[in-house]
């Protein structure tokens, strides 16, 4: 995030809780919030990575139970809850015929049904908030047909869609939803997928060629968008979201001349 939005503190005395926040687009979105004066609470499976600066509670958010302990935790220590980024997620591979049962279930436990549980259990805090503001990470995926992505699509879709219905469900709660869809970014993920890759050096090249501006999307971009989204500056701002992309989802570019 830039210096100048951070200095005008927008989040001051703000309590902020970001899942999935020790690591990749999650770790920059909690540092961003940081930044601009949030208190900042990251929920994780393994919160141990994670900046100390920040609450580190361990959650599953395919779990209610511990979900629910987790945001009772934070609330206990912070007072308050304003903030929440259901950032946390997991990937997947193939096309339709690629992932039994048991990997559908589980990917839209995480993806999709996760943000229900915790937004759940955040909503009483939210609801005392002045400032009360929900961002949710969706993706490309949710608005492009990308190949061997079909779970993951599935599930980033109904991200988006639930997006949607959350804001509408409480606009005159004083709560707004948004979501970010970044493209394809450099995170510890798509690292992963790269090396797992027969040529990571190609893979990667096709990842950047296929965003108009050529290159990988930044944690760090993707974490502009979020406090955008979340700062009280934006109380007009509900029910849509930021595409993150480099162009990909709008932009039909001609084929470069070089």
């Amino acid at each position: 995030m830039t210096t100048d939005a951070a200095a005008r503190g927008d989040l001051d005395g703000l309590v902020a809780v970001v899942t999935g926040g020790a690591s990749g687009i999650g770790a920059a979105i909690a540092a961003a919030l940081h930044a601009a004066g949030a208190r900042v609470a990251v929920l994780d499976r393994d919160p141990s990575s994670a900046d100390p600066r920040f609450a580190a509670v361990a959650a599953d958010v395919s779990d209610r139970s511990g979900v629910e302990r987790a945001i009772s935790e934070v609330a206990d220590r912070f007072g308050r809850i304003d903030i929440l980024v259901n950032n946390a997620g997991v990937g997947a591979q193939g096309d339709i015929a690629a992932n039994d049962d048991d990997e559908w279930a589980r990917v839209l436990s995480i993806n999709v049904t996760g943000i229900a549980r915790v937004t759940a259990a955040a909503l009483p805090w939210l609801r005392r908030s002045p400032a009360a503001a929900i961002c949710n990470t969706s993706s490309i995926a949710a608005t492009a047909g990308l190949p061997r992505r079909a779970l993951y699509s599935a599930s980033k879709g109904a991200v988006l869609s639930l997006t949607r219905a959350m804001a509408a469900d409480h606009l005159r709660e004083g709560i707004r939803v948004n979501a970010v869809n970044p493209g394809t970014a450099d995170t510890p993920w798509v690292a992963r997928l790269l090396d797992g890759a027969p040529d990571p050096a190609a893979e990667r090249a096709a990842l950047e060629a296929r965003q108009p501006h050529g290159r990988l999307v930044t944690a760090d971009e993707v974490a502009g968008a979020v406090l955008y989204l979340v700062s009280p500056r934006s109380g007009s701002t509900t029910g849509t979201c930021i595409e993150v992309d480099g162009g990909m989802s709008a932009l039909r570019l001609r084929p470069s001349a070089s």
